[in-house]
């Protein structure tokens, strides 16, 4: 009998759930496929947005996945000052086929000491923190490197699945899934980078984002710091 090809989405609290629900519609698509979510204590999830995540699996419980996916959010700032998460995030990669990361979950590899020397992308707010762990930001949507494979901001994550897919089940498979699911984006704005935004919409969008930063950045000088 085949064994389940076991995908552990690392979850905590105030995780963006579009980061890793966006995936886990593409993968669960996978042959064999079985998709857990799974926190530090199995406790039941409050995403950032509000909405609760129950029947969690406890991280420590897990002896080994295939595919470890870590999503990101307004909780990363805590998560990233969790030691026990970023010990378990390091016992999963250690046996896993790929590992991978959604917006700011690359933050969450790096303070787990998984990126040193490795190429990596983030939400672009936060892609040059990722220097402090040692990795080489990249402001590709999707970055490949080795086995790790990082998304950039949020619903990079469903492109970022779509890769991981035709690296394990081929190209015509991701690409027949991508239909199954109608993913042809076409947004009404011109505006999803920095690069493409008006002036005026990137303030406002920097504007929003500078609420959080100075306690980000002080969690990742600090989970930087405990990696040496």
């Amino acid at each position: 009998m085949h064994q389940p090809y076991l995908i552990v989405f690392a979850l905590y609290p105030g995780v963006t759930q579009l980061d890793f629900t966006g995936p886990l519609e593409f993968l669960s698509k996978l042959p064999r496929a079985r998709c857990l979510l799974a926190s530090r204590h199995g406790e039941a999830i409050r995403a950032d947005g509000g909405v609760v995540f129950s029947d969690i699996a406890r991280l420590s419980d897990i002896e080994h996945c295939d595919l470890l996916l870590v999503p990101g959010g307004l909780g990363t700032v805590e998560a990233m000052e969790d030691r026990a998460f970023l010990d378990e995030l390091r016992r999963l990669a250690a046996g896993a086929d790929y590992i991978s990361s959604v917006c700011t979950g690359s933050l969450l590899l790096g303070a787990a000491g998984l990126l040193r020397g490795r190429r990596a992308a983030c939400h672009w707010a936060w892609l040059d923190s990722l220097a402090a762990f040692g990795a080489q930001p990249c402001s590709d949507r999707i970055v490949m490197d080795g086995k790790l494979i990082s998304g950039g901001g949020v619903t990079a994550g469903i492109d970022m699945a779509l890769a991981l897919m035709a690296k394990i089940a081929g190209r015509r498979f991701a690409q027949t899934v991508q239909l199954a699911l109608e993913y042809a984006p076409a947004p009404p704005f011109a505006s999803g980078r920095p690069e493409l935004a008006s002036p005026e919409v990137l303030a406002a969008a920097r504007q929003r984002m500078d609420q959080m930063r100075d306690r980000r950045e002080a969690a990742v000088v600090r989970a930087a710091a405990a990696m040496l």
